[in-house]
């Protein structure tokens, strides 16, 4: 705000430093969520009677369970919760007490929804806190209530405890250091993984652009322009050889470019989502342009990159700009009222106090953005992790994938807080009121044939969300459906096991299908969705030509790819 008294930068100072004790999170967000849902169930004697009936009937199933051998168990973990997955947890005593435990996540479950006046928002974060709650006293946390801790135990001796302490140490040691963690011997990047060959050939403060080599002798003529989300590297889109999507792709003919946001730090406090557009989006479609000329441009968004292209793109088409081929939209989202447990972090209170974090260093630190992915699914990338490494002395397998996720970034503090209001929070692109140089833009504009892809378990980009593009646009479109999560569905190469998707084609102006009909009416094929893909850009591109120079005499090579961006810590 521009005309703040300066005495509200105590008040700030204060709630920047009680953010770093919550971890980000809003006290007075989780405490009004509590009191709306607690005081409408206070004055709502039926439906506590219900929640009574509802506890009295799971107490009672269990119980059932108990006296009969070989029942099916009445209460199933959700199909990303794998902590009850060990053979062992079907015999007793486990049985019991992991059933009781999930009777437990089925009460709260009852009791946060359908609660007629409470705000679906603060329901929904009662829930997430009940969970996260119960969480902690899960039976699989501790080791005489889990009998894959037990069957370790008793093979190791013991030494698996000790070995899990000392890994523990290990990791509270490395916070402490507050430095990242070197790579594992084989995962080095720009050498085992992001080892695409190519030449960085542009280079601003937010973004280096990296031209990859040919790996053909002919190319189609329209370059590929990749743009990845900015709260991560872009290289999950080049691990390793075997797995990269670029590399791939480049096989395949196309002459690729992809851009290597900075890791920004207090420098870019004030760079704003519209510097992401114009400075980023826009600077690297005029270098492309430039050194390939006379020829349109595939545009590939994947995430929030596909947000920012989206945005780019509808004012490409107010504008006349007509050097779009296509835009294809991996995990992205343009309407974000479905955008899934992310929104229980979004709210007006929650993005003031993140702000005011954010003013604090000018940026938001690496591991908010992670810690709250990791929370939605706390099961998994939380509890079942902690109790493999530091009560089984069990050490994960590095992998590309581990290793990108682990290379976090910073967001500058302007950037972040436009995008979590103006996206997130009101919901202004697809409401009609989003304002590019003071004029609104419109996803109809958008004229080019579209390829979406959504994942069928994502967290973080639910697929219903994503598949909502197509209700805001009228082009030629179409629509994937892939198995996995955010970037397991993504990162999903030919030949990669136990994969499928489904696929359908909406042509221009056709009528629109709600996703759930779309589902049941387009069937599953086995295999990798990328060859669907290949096929489509290759169908939208020009007979094939000699693959150009990199660079050229305006953009001359600045370094070899992965450039030095990707290596900022």
């Amino acid at each position: 705000m521009t005309n703040e008294h300066p005495h509200h930068n105590i008040d700030r100072a204060l709630r920047a430093a009680l953010g770093r004790l919550t971890g980000g999170i809003s006290p007075h967000a989780t405490s009004a969520a509590m009191a709306d849902w607690a005081l409408h169930l206070m004055r709502a004697p039926g439906r506590q009677l219900e929640l009574a009936e509802r506890a009295a009937g799971n107490t009672a199933k269990v119980w059932s369970y108990a006296m009969q051998q070989d029942a099916p168990p009445p209460f199933k973990a959700p199909a990303y919760d794998h902590r009850f997955t060990h053979p062992d947890w079907a015999k007793a005593p486990f049985n019991l007490w992991s059933q009781a435990f999930l009777a437990t996540l089925d009460w709260w479950e009852a009791a946060t929804t359908d609660l007629p006046g409470v705000d679906q928002h603060n329901a929904a974060r009662v829930h997430f806190m009940a969970r996260q709650a119960l969480d902690t006293i899960s039976p699989s946390n501790f080791p005489t209530t889990n009998p894959e801790i037990m069957e370790r135990l008793k093979a190791t001796n013991g030494q698996a405890l000790a070995d899990g302490t000392a890994l523990m140490f290990h990791d509270i040691l490395e916070i402490a250091a507050q430095e990242p963690p070197p790579a594992p011997e084989g995962f080095e990047v720009g050498k085992d993984i992001a080892c695409t060959p190519g030449k960085v050939v542009y280079r601003n403060d937010l973004f280096e652009l990296i031209q990859y080599a040919p790996q053909t002798e002919t190319v189609h003529p329209e370059p590929v322009l990749i743009v990845p989300a900015w709260i991560m590297k872009y290289y999950i889109l080049d691990l390793s050889p075997r797995n990269s999507l670029i590399n791939w792709l480049v096989g395949q003919g196309h002459t690729v470019f992809a851009i290597s946001w900075c890791n920004p730090g207090a420098e870019h406090a004030e760079a704003s989502l519209e510097d992401y557009r114009k400075r980023g989006v826009m600077e690297a479609l005029d270098a492309v342009t430039a050194i390939i000329p006379d020829q349109k441009v595939h545009t590939v968004g994947y995430c929030l990159g596909g947000t920012i292209l989206s945005i780019a793109a509808a004012t490409m088409a107010r504008e006349g700009d007509e050097r779009l081929a296509s835009v294809t939209l991996l995990a992205a989202q343009t309407d974000f009222t479905e955008a899934g447990e992310i929104l229980l972090f979004v709210d007006e209170s929650q993005v003031a106090f993140l702000t005011d974090m954010m003013w604090d260093k000018g940026y938001l630190e690496q591991g908010q953005m992670a810690g709250a992915f990791r929370a939605i699914r706390a099961e998994d990338l939380v509890w079942t992790r902690a109790v493999r490494r530091y009560l089984m002395g069990l050490e994960e397998m590095p992998s590309d994938m581990g290793v990108w996720n682990a290379d976090a970034t910073r967001m500058p503090a302007r950037m972040h807080s436009e995008y979590l209001r103006a996206l997130f929070l009101e919901n202004r692109l697809t409401a009609g009121r989003f304002s590019v140089e003071g004029r609104v833009i419109a996803m109809k504009d958008i004229k080019v044939p579209m390829f979406l892809v959504g994942t069928e378990s994502d967290h973080i980009a639910p697929w219903h969300s994503v598949y909502k593009t197509k209700l805001f646009t009228d082009g030629d479109l179409h629509f994937v459906l892939t198995k996995g999560g955010h970037n397991g569905g993504i990162v999903s190469e030919p030949g990669h096991g136990h994969r499928h998707y489904r696929i359908g084609h909406r042509p221009a102006g056709a009528r629109y299908m709600d996703p759930d009909h779309w589902f049941e009416s387009h069937p599953r094929k086995e295999g990798s969705w990328w060859p669907e893909w290949g096929n489509w850009l290759a169908a939208h591109s020009g007979a094939q030509v000699k693959a150009p120079k990199t660079g050229g005499a305006r953009y001359p090579a600045l370094c070899a790819a992965p450039g030095e961006y990707v290596l900022q810590k």
